[in-house]
C-alpha cells in the first residue's frame, strides 16, 4: 500500500522512499492528481477481501448447489486470476479463470464440465462456483483464490444423500 506525505506544496513523499517532485501548473497539476488517484484507487483495490460464508453448504447428491464468494469491497473481477481449487486433489483446481476465459484443460477430470462461474457477475465481485449434479466425492472443503490480491477464502460443502423411508405393517 502506498502512503503520501505532503512534505511541502512541491514535493511528496512516498513510503517506498521514493520522491516525487511537481511544479504547479494547470498541465503539471492534472498530471499529479491523475498519479495520486491511480495510486489510490490501486490502494483500495488491494483492501477487497475474499467473502465466503462461515457455515458449511449442504446439497443433496445430484442437484446444482452455488459455493457463495464475493470480494468486499465490490470490483470488477472479469480480467483478472480467479482459482477454484480443492487442496485435497490433484490436480487442485476445479475451475481457472483468467482474463475473461476459463482454463479448461487445467481442471480436475471428475469436475470436467460441471463448473462455472457466473460471467455476467464477475464485474460485480461474485466469484461464486456452480457445481452441477454434485456427488458424494464433492463434499470437502473448496478454496476460493483470488492471485493479483493474494486473498484467499475457504468453504465446506456437505453432500447428503436422498433416503427413502419405508415402513412395513404388521
Amino acid at each position: 500500500m502506498l502512503y503520501f506525505t505532503f512534505q511541502s506544496s512541491r514535493m511528496i513523499h512516498v513510503s517506498n522512499r521514493r520522491s516525487l517532485h511537481y511544479q504547479h501548473g494547470a498541465f503539471t497539476d492534472l498530471v499529479f492528481y491523475t498519479v495520486v488517484f491511480l495510486a489510490l484507487m490501486n490502494s483500495c483495490r488491494a483492501q477487497s477481501e475474499v467473502i465466503v460464508p462461515s457455515q458449511p453448504v449442504v446439497s443433496l447428491v445430484g442437484e446444482d448447489v452455488v459455493l457463495p464468494c464475493h470480494l468486499d469491497p465490490f470490483m470488477n473481477a472479469f480480467d483478472m486470476f480467479l482459482e477454484w481449487a480443492r487442496p485435497d486433489l490433484n490436480p487442485r483446481f476445479v475451475l481457472l479463470w483468467r482474463q475473461g476465459e476459463e482454463l479448461k484443460t487445467k481442471k480436475h477430470p471428475s469436475f470436467r464440465g460441471r463448473t462455472s462461474v457466473f460471467i455476467d457477475e464477475l464485474e460485480k465481485g461474485n466469484i461464486s462456483l456452480k457445481l452441477s449434479k454434485v456427488k458424494v466425492s464433492d463434499e470437502g472443503g473448496y478454496k476460493c483464490v483470488m492471485s493479483a490480491l493474494s486473498k484467499a477464502s475457504s468453504v465446506q460443502l456437505v453432500v447428503g444423500k436422498w433416503t427413502s423411508l419405508v415402513t412395513s405393517k404388521h
